[in-house]
């Protein structure tokens, strides 16, 4: 990932990770954005991209038609 370039732009089909793998961001993320529980909840739906943010030091957030919250990239795959 480079500085302030997204792997997702909008109009991107993604896949949520996994709940083991969103449960495990949430316990070992420790910076911005952490996932909130409900969140979890949304493990393995598909989605598009309806907005990409950065926060300061270049990590990509993304809004998700269709699915609450921010995501954080680590916790979004690209849609097989």
């Amino acid at each position: 990932m480079s500085l302030y370039k997204a792997d997702f732009p909008v109009g991107t089909s993604v896949r949520v990770a996994s709940r083991r793998d969103l449960e495990e961001f949430a316990r070992s993320w420790k910076y911005h954005h952490q996932l909130a529980p409900e969140q979890i909840e949304f493990a393995d739906q598909l989605a598009e991209v309806e907005e990409v943010s950065f926060y300061h030091g270049g990590d990509p957030l993304y809004l998700l038609r269709g699915v609450p919250g921010l995501w954080h990239e680590r916790c979004l795959q690209r849609k097989a």
